[in-house]
């Protein structure tokens, strides 16, 4: 040959070599052993590997009985199959639930803002929720959110604005599920209060609408069921896990509830939502956030128990739909350390906090002195004098543990001065607020002040924060049970609702 011949031959080697790499590296979306029976499918919303992890840490730090480094891993992250998922929307590198959520649902790309349909807002996806139903299998949707938010609505709607809760709310009630739990439905009586009740409706066409947790916990198969938390937020969500009251009902029980509702010898297809991890994120605030990641943990928890029993029929899978806040697992003040034992000094979340200030702002005394012992009771951050910081730091020397703890939660003489800042800009009243970019950056449209505290708290404990929106980083995939082994690699988030369909043999 000569050496045209030779270098013709090598470069047909060189594109053959790189075909069978590219195609090899293409995700299996095909599954061809048995089918799963029972499928669980578990979306951290804002969950990215930060959050387990920070999780992880925190549980590890509480724990730890010397200065060695350990990680207590989560239910979740001790799945066997491991992968990584893109979450791009078809608009934007930053997607936001909406279209998140319809790929892990539907298989196909959209915009942010559109629930289960097309980004020309004329064509409706099928779900794999929808096509569990067809297969005569029975469906629940669970969520700490609000039942008609982005992530649960995409399971079952088709609407091109992820806002319009009364008509998505419509839509959970037309899909004929048979257990929707968590959340109440927002907006229920539409935006401006004047439309028809969706619980009502939904009691006229046959679902039981329970409000209690006596009543909830009593419900036996049959009607389909509508199982709403006794304590609501304002946006009909529940609260954060960390401020649960007696009488509530954790993630855990409405999905160990389901499964005892939803089990018949057909099966079920099951989602379950931690929806709060990403409020917590959107606020920064990493102890409701990891409260959250616990709660949820526990749900997850309660699918694996139940898959020991129905070990060949059972496919458990655990996603964030995208991130959120630019969680980062360190803070440039604590440089190569670490504290997270610090978060166990938050007794509530930024929310909880914001109905204290709320009183606080009705009172007569509204000097930051009177503020302060709030502070210290629900964040752990202290103003001393000179004198008290000296004392406080001699015992310490001389081994005295609980100096040495009080110490790490006096406040720097900036941290200080930003907090007395965002208190007096939450005693402006949010009419009063300025609106610029500087302001925006400092609070994130949230309460000033509660938002200060959550951060200057995440920084002594070595957490950063970059945004109060989502970012564009892949999120990790746990899986376990029935062909749970092509979840493992890196591929799309419209993967793994092909993959799911495939796993538990279910078609349009």
């Amino acid at each position: 040959m000569n050496r045209f011949t030779w270098k013709k031959v090598g470069l047909t080697l060189l594109a053959l070599f790189l075909f069978a790499t590219f195609a090899a590296a293409e995700t299996n979306n095909d599954w061809s052993g048995p089918k799963a029976r029972y499928v669980f499918v578990f979306i951290g919303d804002g969950m990215g590997l930060q959050q387990v992890n920070a999780a992880e840490i925190y549980r590890s730090s509480l724990e730890a009985s010397g200065k060695e480094p350990s990680l207590r891993k989560l239910t979740l992250s001790s799945l066997p199959v491991q992968g990584m998922i893109t979450t791009y929307s078809s608009n934007s590198f930053i997607t936001d639930s909406a279209p998140a959520a319809t790929s892990l649902a539907s298989g196909y790309k959209t915009d942010n803002g559109v629930i289960g349909m097309d980004p020309t807002k004329t064509k409706k996806f099928t779900t794999v929720a929808q096509m569990a139903k067809a297969a005569g299998m029975k469906v629940g949707i669970l969520s700490t959110v609000s039942l008609n938010h982005a992530t649960p609505a995409s399971f079952y709607a088709s609407q091109p604005s992820r806002n319009d809760y009364y008509e998505i709310g419509r839509q959970l009630i037309d899909s004929g599920f048979d257990y929707f739990a968590g959340g109440g439905i927002h907006q229920n009586r539409g935006k401006k209060k004047d439309r028809p009740d969706l619980y009502d409706i939904a009691a006229e066409k046959g679902y039981a609408v329970l409000r209690d947790r006596q009543s909830i916990l009593a419900s036996a198969p049959g009607k389909p069921i509508i199982a709403v938390n006794p304590v609501l937020d304002g946006s009909n969500a529940m609260p954060y896990d960390m401020d649960r009251c007696e009488g509530e009902l954790s993630l855990a029980e409405f999905t160990a509830k389901g499964i005892e509702l939803l089990d018949n010898p057909k099966g079920f297809f099951m989602m379950v939502e931690g929806g709060k991890i990403d409020w917590a994120c959107h606020a920064n605030d990493a102890a409701a956030a990891i409260t959250d990641t616990f709660a949820f943990d526990e749900a997850v928890k309660v699918a694996v128990d139940f898959a020991e029993k129905h070990p060949d029929e059972t496919l458990i899978i655990v996603v964030g739909d995208h991130e959120t806040g630019g969680m980062s697992l360190g803070f440039a003040g604590t440089q190569y350390e670490t504290f997270f034992e610090k978060i166990a000094f938050q007794k509530e979340s930024y929310e909880a906090f914001d109905k204290r200030i709320a009183a606080f702002k009705e009172g007569s005394d509204k000097r930051f002195e009177a503020m302060m012992p709030l502070i210290t009771e629900s964040f752990g951050l202290r103003l001393v004098t000179a004198d008290e910081r000296k004392a406080l730091e001699d015992k310490a020397a001389s081994g005295d543990d609980e100096a040495r703890k009080v110490l790490a939660m006096v406040l720097s003489d900036r941290e200080a001065e930003e907090i007395r800042r965002a208190f007096e800009r939450t005693l402006q009243g949010e009419q009063e607020r300025s609106k610029d970019e500087a302001t925006f950056l400092l609070y994130g449209g949230y309460e000033p002040l509660s938002v200060k505290l959550t951060q200057i708290l995440n920084q002594k404990a070595g957490i950063g924060w970059t945004s109060y929106a989502h970012t564009g980083i892949p999120v990790a995939l746990f899986a376990s049970g029935v062909g749970a082994e092509i979840f493992s690699g890196y591929y799309d988030n419209t993967d793994v609702a092909w993959k799911t369909m495939s796993i538990a043999g279910l078609s349009d």
